[in-house]
């Protein structure tokens, strides 16, 4: 598990930070001593695999993180390329996706730490999922970041118990 700086897990910055870190640790945890096929494989019935898990957390996170900077995602998804954010493609592994969120991490610790204010906003393109104002906070955004990866950390629990039966923080 990443470490956030201490001078910071008192605030509501680091707090914010400390949870959006448990919720990518419980995902994580989920392809701990799988091989890539084992992650790749479909054990319910759901499409849904760790390794596909894994990967779609990863850049949804880049995709706020470049929301909030207000510059181009290099990684965003078109309708013909949304299914490729789902699985692992061409030379990915786990471990080069885990590399992947890794440096994702860091930049978006590092952007929140140098934020002004948790206050500051962001505008959100057009869609019916998000808030009709078009905008929202840093702090929003964070707590998004926490509900999407804690629906996913459910899901990947369930994938994983099917896999073979281990539980996340078992």
């Amino acid at each position: 598990m990443a470490q956030i700086s201490t001078e910071v897990l008192g605030d509501e910055r680091g707090t914010l930070l400390a949870f959006v870190e448990a919720q990518r640790a419980a995902i994580r945890e989920t392809v701990l001593g799988l091989s890539e096929e084992q992650a790749a494989s479909r054990p319910t019935v759901s499409e849904l695999t760790l390794s596909g898990v894994l990967k779609h957390v990863a850049e949804v996170e880049l995709g706020w993180l470049r929301m909030a900077q207000q510059i181009p995602n290099e990684r965003r998804r078109t309708a013909e390329t949304w299914g490729e954010g789902f699985r692992l493609v061409e030379d990915e592994s786990i471990p080069s996706v885990l590399a992947f969120w890794d440096g994702v991490r860091q930049e978006t610790e590092a952007f929140v730490a140098g934020l002004p204010s948790l206050d500051d906003t962001f505008p959100l393109p057009p869609a019916p999922w998000f808030p009709k104002d078009g905008k929202v906070s840093m702090r929003w955004m964070l707590l998004h970041l926490v509900e999407e990866f804690a629906r996913h950390a459910g899901h990947a629990d369930i994938v994983r118990e099917s896999l073979d039966g281990t539980r996340a923080m078992g």
